[in-house]
C-alpha cells in the first residue's frame, strides 16, 4: 500500500518562504515520476512542478524561478521548497507519485500567503 504524507506550509508572509515535504511508504520515490499539484478554493487542481525518473524537471509558468523541486532518496522523501511567495499562491498543496498501477496522492497541506 503507497502513502504520502505531506508536511510543513502554513502561515508565510508574502516575500517569504517555506518548504513542503512529502514522505512516500510503500514506493520508492526514486523509481517513479513525482509532482507537486496545488488547488485554490473554487479552482481546480493544477501542476505546480514534476520530478521524472530521467530528463529535466518540469514547473509551471507561474512558479519558475521560484519554486524547486527536489528528492532525498535516502529518506525517500521529496520536497518543493518556495521562495518569493505571493498571496496567490495560497493554496492545498498536493504530492503525487506516477507508479505503473495507480497514481496516488497525498492528504493536502494548506499554504497561506498573507500580512
Amino acid at each position: 500500500q503507497v502513502q504520502l504524507v505531506e508536511s510543513g506550509g502554513g502561515l508565510v508572509q508574502p516575500g517569504g518562504s517555506t518548504r513542503l515535504s512529502c514522505t512516500a511508504s510503500g514506493a520508492s520515490v526514486s523509481l517513479y515520476t513525482t509532482a507537486w499539484y496545488r488547488q485554490a478554493p473554487g479552482k481546480q487542481r493544477d501542476l505546480v512542478a514534476s520530478s521524472p525518473t530521467t530528463g529535466p524537471q518540469y514547473y509551471a509558468e507561474l512558479v519558475k524561478g521560484r519554486f524547486t523541486i527536489s528528492r532525498d532518496n535516502a529518506k525517500n522523501t521529496v520536497y518543493l521548497q518556495m521562495n518569493t511567495l505571493k498571496p496567490e499562491d495560497t493554496a492545498v498543496y498536493y504530492c503525487n507519485l506516477n507508479r505503473w498501477d495507480s497514481i496516488y496522492w497525498g492528504q493536502g497541506t494548506q499554504v497561506t500567503v498573507s500580512s
